[in-house]
Order: C-alpha cells, then sequence, then structure tokens
C-alpha cells in the first residue's frame, strides 16, 4: 500500500547504512536494576549482529538455554545499536563477564535484578543516522527538517513490521483462512495486520489533511504514555492541548470489542477500512482475540538536530517513543536507499 507523505514532495535523496557506523541506535532503558536477584540485566554495544544472535551468544556465554534471556526490542544485524539483556543465572553464578567481550560485542555494564527483561521494557530509542551520497538542495532539506520538528509526522507502522518480502499481510490472510504456522511466525502476522488496518486508517488522514488535526468523536492520547480518553466534543481546551503537543489523535489498533471513536472519526475509521481484505484482517483479529486498542497518529522526534559533514554527508540525530519507526520520519525526507532491510 502506498502512504502518502504530510510534508510534500521529496527534497532529496540518499544511501543509508554504507556502513554499519552510519546507523545508531541506542535503546533507552524503562527502569534501573533493583541490584538484587538471579537476572544479570547486561547492557551492550554489538555491531553487525542483531538482536536474536546476540541473545544466543549470551546464552552460550551463560550456558543457559536461550528462553532464559530476555531482551525490550529486536534491533538490526546492519547497524552499530546499544541494548540491554537479561539472563537467569540461578544461585548468581556468572561466568567471567570478560568471557563475553569481542570485536563486535562489548559489553557496557551490568547490574542484577529480580525479573527477566519483558517485551517492551524501554522509555525509546535514540538514534545517529548518516545519510549519504545525497542529491537535493540543503535550503530545501533543512526547510523540511524544520517542519518535521515542529510539527512531526504520521505515526505509520514502518515497513519492517511487513516482513522482508513485503508479504505478511498476505500470509496472515491465508493464516486467518486456516494455513497453520509456528507460534513465533503468528504473533508476528497478527502485529502486521493490525498495523495493516492501523496505517490505512492514518494513511487516510493524511490524505484527507487530519492526521495532526481533530474530528468530531475523537479519541485521544497523553503525550508520552498509552493512556487514552474520549471520544469527547472537540473544545478550545481541547484544541489547546493538540497544538502544544500535550496530546494527540488515534487510530485503531484492531480487536475484538467496540470501535471507540464515535460520530465523524468513527465513520472515517469505518470507510478507510471497507473493503474484503480489511474486512479478512478484522475477523481475524477478533477471532485471536485480541483487544481494540488505540495508537496515536502523529509522531514528533525528540531533539530533532542535523548536521553538515565536510564530504557533503547529513548526520541526524533524535529520539522516538517505544514502537516508532525512524523510517516514518525519513520518509518525509525523500527516498533514502537502503540496501539492508531494517528492525527496530
Amino acid at each position: 500500500m502506498e502512504l502518502p507523505c504530510a510534508h510534500g514532495a521529496a527534497v532529496l535523496g540518499a544511501h543509508i547504512r554504507s556502513t554499519d557506523a552510519d546507523f545508531f541506535v541506542e535503546e533507552l532503558p524503562g527502569f534501573e536494576p533493583s541490584g538484587a536477584g538471579e537476572h544479570l540485566l547486561i547492557s551492550i554495544e554489538k555491531r553487525g549482529m542483531n538482536t536474536a544472535f546476540a541473545a544466543k551468544r549470551i546464552a552460550q556465554w551463560a550456558g543457559v538455554a536461550e528462553s532464559a534471556i530476555g531482551y525490550a526490542g529486536l534491533k538490526d544485524r546492519h547497524a552499530v545499536t546499544r541494548q540491554r539483556f537479561s539472563v537467569w543465572i540461578p544461585k548468581k553464578i556468572a561466568p567471567d563477564i570478560g568471557l563475553l567481550q569481542s570485536d563486535d560485542l562489548r559489553v557496557l555494564e551490568h547490574a542484577w535484578h529480580l525479573r527477566k527483561l519483558p517485551r517492551g521494557a524501554l522509555a525509546g530509542n535514540r538514534f545517529v543516522l548518516v545519510l549519504r551520497e545525497l542529491e537535493g538542495e540543503r535550503v530545501a532539506i533543512e526547510q523540511r527538517l524544520q517542519a518535521i520538528a515542529a510539527h512531526g509526522v504520521p505515526n505509520y507502522f514502518g515497513e519492517q513490521r511487513f516482513g522482508r518480502k513485503g508479504d505478511n499481510v498476505q500470509q496472515a490472510v491465508a493464516m486467518f483462512a486456516g494455513r497453520r504456522v509456528k507460534r513465533e511466525e503468528r504473533s508476528l502476522l497478527l502485529s502486521a495486520a493490525r498495523a495493516e488496518l492501523f496505517n490505512r486508517v492514518l494513511s487516510a488522514r493524511v490524505a484527507a489533511g487530519t492526521w495532526n488535526a481533530a474530528l468530531d468523536g475523537e479519541v485521544w492520547m497523553l503525550d508520552g504514555s498509552r493512556s487514552v480518553f474520549g471520544p469527547e466534543a472537540l473544545t478550545p481546551e481541547l484544541q489547546a492541548r493538540l497544538q502544544a503537543f500535550d496530546i494527540h489523535p488515534t487510530g485503531p489498533l484492531w480487536g475484538a470489542g467496540q470501535l471507540r471513536t464515535s460520530g465523524p472519526a468513527r465513520a472515517f475509521e469505518l470507510a478507510a477500512l471497507a473493503g474484503d481484505t480489511a474486512s479478512r484482517l478484522q475477523r481475524g483479529l477478533e477471532r485471536a482475540e485480541l483487544q481494540q486498542e488505540r495508537r496515536n497518529l502523529r509522531l514528533r522526534p525528540v531533539e530533532l538536530a542535523w548536521a553538515w559533514h565536510g564530504d557533503g554527508a547529513l548526520e541526524l540525530r533524535f529520539a522516538l517513543p517505544p514502537g516508532c519507526y525512524a523510517t516514518t520520519l525519513l520518509r518525509e525526507l525523500g527516498d533514502i536507499r537502503d540496501i539492508h532491510s531494517a528492525v527496530t
């Protein structure tokens, strides 16, 4: 599905990930270690290594099953990434931490904790990205970056959610029709189905110019949280909070139960989700007993900054909340060519 951009035509073309170091991601921890317990929290920096491979290496170092390893989020292989892992070590008898160190994996810190690190237990991700072989006018590029910093971007699910071949939605339709899949694949396909429906609603609102505005009957999300309220009629107070980025309009993460919006907002969402494929995805998610949830429609990067290198490369620095994609920001700049597929 072609997703419209909110800020107009492309202002640049560029390459990303010319080297691993051109894509740096640092996971922002969601909590401090307790200092006690049988789970060792290990913060590492890895290069050219995805999360699953790092987890396997940590399990081998600790002499435990891979199921004893926890991590909050997935990080791509073709990058330099910092993230936290937990490893369950009975009786707190851990091997020498130095034996885990290598040229492509460096231990930054470690501490004991009471529980296994669960998925999603992070405050966000900080990025440092370098774009090379740029095509475009510097003035136009900086104006676009200023617009993104001021107004944000549509909070699309990135292409990573839809699989390396981009066929996860088709596979989800087949699964809902009866095709058997493995448990871990089922989870990925359910997520892809939800993401597809959300992106359909958001793309329709971008096309209508309402992705960062209010419809009557809107359901709102508080900035920096997953707390939602509404539907409520638009008031001057809500409009002021919307403009101040204190609250955001939302779209549906489909599941069983009633669609929470009302009035024009509800009618808009239902119209955006018309069609056979969308109906199959909706019914499948309902049968899977996922519940109706909401996701904010707009995303404003935190502390977006940029700098030009002497060779003409452009460095971008920003942070994003959990579950948000750097590719949603990059696509608002233009054609960013990546020879590797990404996972946030």
